[in-house]
């Protein structure tokens, strides 16, 4: 299964939705290595980077992300699933 199909499964959220504005970027945060928006364009490249960068476990980033697509994408939800996703294939 691609991690789009992931997401979309695990949080309701269809990432095709996406129109690669980058107005979800929130800036440069020391805890971050990869804006939300490439973060987006990884989940739907099915690329596993998206799933070891720092920014998916950056706590500031998370909580910014209930807020920060315009189009009403709840990108707060997309990072929870691919944390999800992540740990159940670390086995915990």
């Amino acid at each position: 299964m691609t991690l789009r199909a992931i997401v979309q499964r695990a949080s309701g959220q269809d990432l095709r939705l996406c129109h690669a504005c980058n107005d979800c970027d929130l800036g440069a945060a020391n805890d971050m290595d990869i804006p939300l928006s490439s973060l987006v364009q990884l989940i739907l490249l099915d690329d596993e980077e998206a799933l070891h960068c720092r920014t998916l476990w950056s706590d500031s980033v998370h909580e910014a992300a209930r807020h920060a697509c315009k189009r009403g994408l709840d990108l707060y939800a997309v990072i929870t699933a691919l944390r999800e996703e992540k740990l159940r294939r670390d086995g915990h």
